[in-house]
């Protein structure tokens, strides 16, 4: 596994069905390393506290495997044009990540960085901010139906992250899988 893209990004006003919202879900690549703190990666800000951020929310991490999925979806859907490319942080994440699918995690699993360490802690529930950001109103719902939702990570270690870091996992538990959890929540 390795870190492809770190992505940041500043809470600010999006008009979402008519009404102004504030989020952060619009993330952007960032070159060198950035430093990972407890709460987060510096001068990245999360809109809605209430469901993102905090000490088990504290850095989003989605795999780029998924990218073609929602490439396809999104020129079916008529907001992009066929094979129009989605940079890293599309999703709303911070760390756009190879070699991993959410099948292959396990709450409890801990990324060893050379920079930093990170502990998975649980899916991405999709919201209509998600619609939004990717320019169709059944996104969120794709995104439940496919189990494409990527983990979010706590920091366990502080210290930096940057483009091409090598991810070694070292297993947690295995008792509560991420895919596992997924579906359950969106039965629920």
């Amino acid at each position: 596994m390795r870190v492809l893209s770190v992505n940041r990004g500043r809470a600010q006003p999006l008009a979402i069905d008519g009404r102004r919202v504030l989020t952060a879900i619009a993330k952007q690549p960032v070159a060198g390393p950035v430093a990972v703190q407890a709460l987060g990666l510096e001068a990245d800000e999360q809109a809605d506290l209430s469901v993102h951020g905090g000490p088990s929310k504290a850095v989003y991490a989605y795999p780029q495997a998924h990218y073609a999925f929602w490439q396809t979806v999104r020129a079916q859907a008529g907001v992009a044009a066929p094979g129009a490319a989605l940079a890293g942080g599309a999703m709303g994440e911070n760390l756009t990540v190879e070699g991993m699918v959410e099948a292959e995690l396990w709450v409890g699993d801990r990324w060893h960085l050379p920079g930093c360490v990170l502990v998975v802690t649980e899916p991405r529930q999709p919201c209509f901010k998600f619609n939004a950001a990717m320019g169709f109103k059944q996104a969120a719902r794709l995104m439940m139906q496919s189990g494409y939702c990527g983990s979010y990570l706590a920091v366990w270690v502080p210290g930096s992250v940057q483009a091409g870091d090598a991810i070694v996992v070292e297993p947690g538990p295995r008792e509560v899988g991420i895919a596992e959890l997924f579906r359950s929540r969106a039965r629920g």
